[in-house]
């Protein structure tokens, strides 16, 4: 088992307060459908992964995600920039940390992910985006994602720029598509046929 902790930072897929692009055409309602079934799909993939700790940061109420072996702590901060410093202070580093927006993930991307930090600083998944879908450190730091722009089609550059301009060697993993709009709701679900998400995105045609 690796000594890595696996996070997962989301917002509770609440109507019009997750996924908020993929509407229109969706429904605030229908968004929010889609939200928890990726955000249930990427919580069943990392309870298939190795980690020595599991654990969802969230912006929400956390009853209904209530898992064995998943903990659960709030959000802290004001922009994501620093609900991410936050995240890996509170859980300790070394750890990987995943949003809930590619429920195409594999359990094989995860435990990558979590290896490479016993080799590197730090990890990077980039998104066709711009921005990325993994980020690893081997060491919580504040300054890590001082200066970030998020949600940024720079986001994943800068990122990168920073870990070099604070001496981390990074390791990047594949590159995945976030669901943000309607149309990458329906190439990420073409990848996983049998997943929540995908089965949910079809009960709405």
């Amino acid at each position: 088992m690796t000594g890595a902790a696996l996070l997962v930072i989301a917002k509770d897929p609440r109507p019009g307060h997750a996924k908020t692009r993929l509407c229109p055409p969706c429904r605030p309602e229908q968004a929010a459908r889609l939200a928890a079934a990726a955000l249930a799909d990427t919580l069943d993939v990392v309870a298939a992964t190795p980690a020595a700790r599991r654990v969802l940061v969230l912006d929400g109420d956390a009853d209904r995600w209530h898992r064995p072996g998943l903990e659960i702590i709030p959000q802290r901060g004001e922009g994501l920039a620093q609900r991410l410093a936050n995240a890996f202070a509170d859980v300790g580093a070394p750890a990987l940390l995943v949003g809930m927006d590619t429920p195409q993930l594999s359990a094989e991307l995860l435990a990558e992910g979590l290896a490479a930090l016993a080799r590197h600083d730090a990890v990077l998944g980039p998104a066709v985006d711009g921005g990325y879908w993994s980020v690893g450190l081997r060491a919580a730091d504040a300054a890590a994602f001082a200066g970030v722009p998020m949600s940024s089609e720079h986001t994943l550059a800068r990122q990168r720029r920073r870990f070099a301009e604070l001496g981390l060697r990074t390791y990047e993993q594949p590159t995945l598509r976030d669901v943000d709009t309607i149309a990458d709701a329906r190439a990420v679900a073409s990848l996983v046929p049998a997943s929540r998400f995908a089965r949910t995105l079809e009960a709405m045609r």
